[in-house]
């Protein structure tokens, strides 16, 4: 049995270092704006937001779960 799972809302939940918050300013008409999560669209996002998925599945990759940027696939011999 596989259980397909799609985070890609997880990478809005990674908050920035206070010190980088000010990279990623951008203006707009109403004002000037910094994320204070992880955006979507930073160069190393994916392969941080990797990281962090390798590290709180480690223990299960290989037996049970296989994950790959913000898909995760869970693996199970039994539907329960």
């Amino acid at each position: 049995m596989f259980s397909f799972l799609d985070a890609f809302s997880g990478y809005h939940q990674i908050l920035m270092s206070p010190d980088d918050e000010e990279k990623t300013a951008f203006i707009t008409p109403h004002g000037l704006y910094c994320y204070k999560v992880m955006p979507f669209g930073l160069k190393n996002a994916g392969a941080t937001y990797q990281r962090l998925m390798t590290k709180i599945f480690k223990p299960l990759i290989g037996h049970s779960v296989e994950v790959y940027i913000d898909d995760i696939v869970v693996k199970s011999k039994t539907r329960e």
